[in-house]
Formats: C-alpha cells, structure tokens, sequence
C-alpha cells in the first residue's frame, strides 16, 4: 500500500484542500476545460446537467487509469473525486494537478462510473477491471456494484407506488400532512364551489366531465370550502403536492376511509371489478362538484370546436396557472402548481393542482369524525417521508 494507501485513508481531506490551496482559479479551470471540450466534439452526455467533478489529471491526459471514486459532502459541484492507479500522495497533495471537469468528461474515460453516479455522500468506491468485467466495490462494506444505482427520486417513487391507494391510513398520517414542519408547508390554493354537494375526483385537462372521472358515492353539504395542500419541500425530488384537502366541517377526524365510487360501499372492496381510484393523465387534479363538472364539459366541447386544434392546456389554463404562480410563488414551481379556476359564464370555482409525482392512480380519503360525519376529504399523492 505504502503510499497510496495513506492518501486513501487522508483523501476527503485531500479533495476538500484541492479548493482551498489550488493555485489555478475555477475560472482558469473552466477556460481550459472550454479549450479541450472544443476539441472533443463528439464527447457523449451520459448525464444532463451532472455538475462539476474534481479529476487527477494524469486521469484526464490518460498516464494513469481510474483507480479511487469517493464523494464528498460540501466538495465542489456534485461532490465526486476521481483518482488514478498511479497517483502518489505528493501528486494529490499538488492541486496543480487536479482539474474541475464536467461528470460526462470522466464518463466518457470510463463509462462505468455513469453506474455510480447517484450514490450519496460519503461515498467510498474502488474501480476494479478483471475477466467479470467493470465495476466498483464499496470500500466500506466490500459490496460489488455492478448494474446502475437508481436515482433516489427513483426509489422514492417506487416506495410510493406500493405505498398508494391503500384501504386506509392512521389518522396520525393524515394529521402529519397537514403539519406544518420543515419540510411540510400547508398553502390554501383557493375556494371550491359545491352547489349539489356532488364529489367528483378527477385530472381535470383529461377526464373532469367524462365517464373516466371518479364521482363519489358520499355527498357533502352544498356550499364553498376552501381547498387546502400539503406541499412537500423534497431534497431529492423538489416541491411536490402531498395531498390535497377538503374541510367541510370544523370537526376534528378521528378516522379515515377510502372514498368510493358512486353506488359502491366500502364492503364492495376488493370485489371484481370495483375501483376506488382516479387517473390523472396530465399530472393535475381536481376535487370538483358534479354541476362544476358538468360545466366544464359543456364549456370546452364549445371552445374545442371555436379553437379546432389546439390544446387545453398549453393554449387555455397555462397563462393562468402561470398568472397564479406569479401572485403566490412561494410554494408553487414555475409554471404554476395549483389555479382557482372559475367557470366562464356560471363563474363556479373549482382548484387545480399538480398530483405529487405526475401521472397515476390515486385514492380519495373521508376523514369521520367522532360521530361518524364527514370531517374532510383529502386526495393522497405521495408520503413526504419517502422523499
């Protein structure tokens, strides 16, 4: 070991002294890595957008071959520091020769470490090459990585499908939704009008108005109630709509129950043929009256035929969802997350929001309370624990 294994135990050390001691600026960096990619026209993008990687040189102009792969928490860009075989400890200690290069740049030496990329910090990896083929061991634990990790968005929306449309949740779920915490913020989107107390579930572009939406078998009290998110501040997968929720008495819920369709009981679970679920298509939904509904169908049948080929979305609701990212953007992504749509014409509202993690399946969610009357209705997304 001699050498190199010292710089092996010294290296997070190491790679975080390359920023602090280096003689050449990120800027005089990034000129000469200009001036090289100018010449590598064909140089292959594994990874948009994969930030800046601290690479030995003697790596870049090919003396030595990648040997050491660790992460590093607070390092520069994404955090990866790639060492070669043949350097020594004085040859890392000079951060002359280190250089700041793009991941694709490494990739593009060696394709594997595209398999390693979304690791997380304090990540420790030995590249082996023998007659198995390429790969990289876990220092840490001995683990051979062979096949690609998966984005922790990934596994987090993985996690989250088997989580989905479960017969019901405990009510401290639910309440922990609605908590506001750091990663937790409750945004009240709008007002909702329900002049039949009709519930309708549905992805609004898609399937509000058609026999594709979901409407429900309980009703609740004519009236306007404000609609109210649970918007998740992920690390790993950015602002996402937990769930929405629907207050229709000042009552507390004590319990939860899945929401069925129209003519079904919670009894007639499981049964063939019986779905409790609404599909969202566009990654928007909805929680919307029947006469809301209804309405919507009527006035878009009209305004497709005035606008013969255009789109409901890109050419109707994306300047107001655009209107209202601009008058609230503290909890929305750009573009919009959630819209107070009123009906032309009637003037009827209804609340538009985006559905956690995009397309799907998901369940509605009668919160009782203590007398067994309606409390709430809340449209689960996605469990913020998870992401």
């Amino acid at each position: 070991m001699g050498l190199f294994g010292k710089k092996k135990e010294d290296k997070s050390a190491q790679g975080k002294s390359v920023q602090k001691t280096g003689q050449n600026t990120e800027q005089e960096l990034a000129e000469k890595q200009t001036g090289e990619e100018q010449g590598q026209n064909e140089r292959k993008v594994y990874i948009q957008g994969a930030g800046g990687t601290i690479v030995t040189k003697s790596i870049l102009d090919g003396t030595s071959k990648l040997k050491w792969l660790f992460r590093q928490e607070g390092g520069h860009g994404n955090g990866w520091v790639a060492f070669g075989d043949r350097d020594s400890q004085e040859y890392v200690d000079d951060a002359n020769n280190m250089a700041i290069v793009d991941f694709n740049t490494l990739a593009n030496i060696e394709p594997t470490v595209v398999n390693v990329f979304y690791m997380p910090m304090g990540s420790d990896l030995e590249f082996r090459c023998d007659k198995t083929g390429k790969y990289f061991v876990d220092t840490r634990t001995g683990k051979e990585i062979r096949e690609p990790v998966k984005h922790p968005a990934q596994i987090a929306f993985e996690k989250n499908l088997k989580f989905l449309n479960q017969d019901t949740y405990p009510p401290a779920f639910f309440q922990s939704l609605f908590t506001e915490s750091p990663k937790i913020k409750v945004v009240r989107a709008g007002e909702a009008d329900f002049p039949t107390g009709e519930v309708v579930l549905a992805d609004p572009i898609a399937y509000l108005g058609s026999r594709y939406e979901t409407v429900l078998d309980r009703k609740i009290p004519a009236g306007s109630y404000p609609v109210e998110l649970s918007v998740c501040l992920s690390r790993i997968a950015g602002l996402r709509i937990a769930a929405a929720r629907l207050p229709v008495s000042p009552q507390a819920a004590v319990r939860y129950e899945i929401a069925m369709p129209k003519g079904k009981e919670p009894e007639d679970l499981g049964k063939p043929g019986i779905f409790t679920f609404f599909g969202v298509d566009t990654g928007l939904a909805c929680i919307a009256d029947g006469k809301v509904s209804e309405e919507n169908r009527l006035f878009f049948e009209k305004w497709e035929k005035e606008n013969p080929g255009k789109n409901k979305y890109t050419d109707y609701f994306a300047a107001l969802f655009q209107e209202s990212f601009q008058a609230n953007p503290e909890f929305q992504n750009q573009g919009g997350s959630f819209l107070e749509w009123r009906l032309p014409g009637s003037g009827l509202r209804t609340v538009l929001f985006s559905s956690g993690m995009g397309d799907g399946i998901y369940s509605g969610y009668w919160g009782l309370d203590a007398e067994g009357e309606i409390a709430c209705l809340v449209a689960l997304f996605l469990n913020p624990a998870y992401f």
